[in-house]
């Protein structure tokens, strides 16, 4: 082995080694980072200090600059939102762009097999046309015989080719129908709070946007309701945000036990929900977030661990009802001034913009 070789081997083996000392040393910033603004060492926020240590994506790194000037730690809202904004949507672009790329090619070969056949077709029609200008000439068995052996010959290539055809066909609309298959889970899934399983804050806007027209145009009633897990920082330190996020799942398998037909259950943010009710008066929503709020109260959460008891939660709602000429910004914002004031009433209770003492022209604090 020459000299030459052996040097190759080792700017390798000191690249390797290099790249290994660089993302080591980017994990344990990333680390102290965690500890430093005391942050849940989860998966997703390990991957967005890793990231703002990489030095990979400025705009991640101000945003965490901002949360942190404004809370002195990364909260989990803050998390969250960076995660949802300058992460996910990245990683589901990369999907996209993988399945579209497949897509593209599959239709490439298609086309390709496509174009063979038309000349084999054309091929095959001038073989005919051959045979038919020789059958004109026959003069014997023996010449019949060989213009029969011929287009014999020739149905059976083409016949061959056809089936090779249909079968490559079959095989490619399996697999386009499988990407796109893909492609709609990637949809799905970017339209899906991936803690709860609820509909993520993007999916809950474009709901309500089209559920807004809707009602503009018919007249229905929609009504729109926020809701609140009372306490849950307070909660969320005690036990931990582990023990949290299972009470944040709670919560949304009741939502969805809850609700039927077109209505629309979303994670608004943090320990914040959203439900999205078409053709449904105000009094029905009323009614309905009694429902959920009395079925979450009457739940004892209790640790799995240790069998521990944590007590119950509670949860605050506020809700608005569509008027005419609404814009989507005006509804959640009644919707919120109903739920500030279940909040600041005394907590675990129903509120809509009916009600008595409720001021919708005011702003929310």
């Amino acid at each position: 082995m020459d000299s030459s070789t052996d040097n190759q081997k080792t700017d390798r083996t000191a690249a390797g080694d290099n790249d290994v000392q660089r993302t080591i040393s980017i994990g344990e910033r990333s680390i102290s980072y965690l500890k430093q603004f005391r942050t849940p060492a989860i998966p997703r926020n390990y991957e967005i200090f890793y990231l703002h240590s990489s030095g990979q994506n400025k705009e991640l790194s101000d945003a965490i600059r901002k949360a942190l000037r404004a809370h002195s730690c990364l909260t989990e809202e803050d998390a969250e939102r960076i995660y949802e904004e300058y992460i996910q949507p990245t990683a589901y672009a990369a999907q996209v762009d993988l399945v579209g790329g497949q897509i593209s090619s599959e239709i490439k070969e298609l086309l390709t097999a496509i174009a063979t056949a038309s000349q084999k077709t054309g091929l095959f029609g001038n073989s005919l046309k051959g045979i038919t200008e020789e059958l004109g000439a026959v003069r014997s068995p023996s010449q019949l015989n060989i213009i029969v052996k011929k287009l014999v010959l020739s149905t059976n290539e083409m016949t061959d080719y056809s089936h090779d055809l249909e079968m490559r066909l079959a095989e490619s609309r399996q697999q386009i129908e499988e990407m796109h298959h893909n492609l709609e889970t990637i949809r799905a899934e970017s339209l899906t709070d991936q803690l709860t399983g609820l509909s993520n804050r993007k999916r809950f806007d474009e709901v309500l946007e089209t559920e807004m027209k809707e009602a503009e145009e018919s007249g229905e009633p929609l009504c729109m309701m926020l809701m609140d897990i009372d306490r849950f920082k307070s909660f969320n330190d005690t036990f931990g945000h582990q023990t949290g996020d299972q009470v944040l799942r709670l919560f949304a398998h009741t939502m969805k036990a809850n609700v039927k037909g077109r209505d629309l259950t979303a994670r608004y943010g943090g320990e914040e929900f959203a439900i999205i009710l078409p053709k449904t008066k105000l009094s029905a929503a009323v009614s309905l977030g009694n429902q959920i709020r009395e079925a979450v109260r009457s739940k004892e959460l209790i640790k799995k661990s240790t069998g521990e008891s944590l007590g119950r939660i509670t949860m605050s709602v506020g809700i608005s009802c569509h008027k005419q000429n609404d814009t989507a910004e005006e509804l959640i914002r009644r919707a919120d001034m109903c739920l500030y004031a279940a909040k600041n009433g005394g907590r675990d209770q129903v509120k809509c913009e009916t009600d008595p003492g409720i001021d919708i022209e005011t702003e929310a604090a």
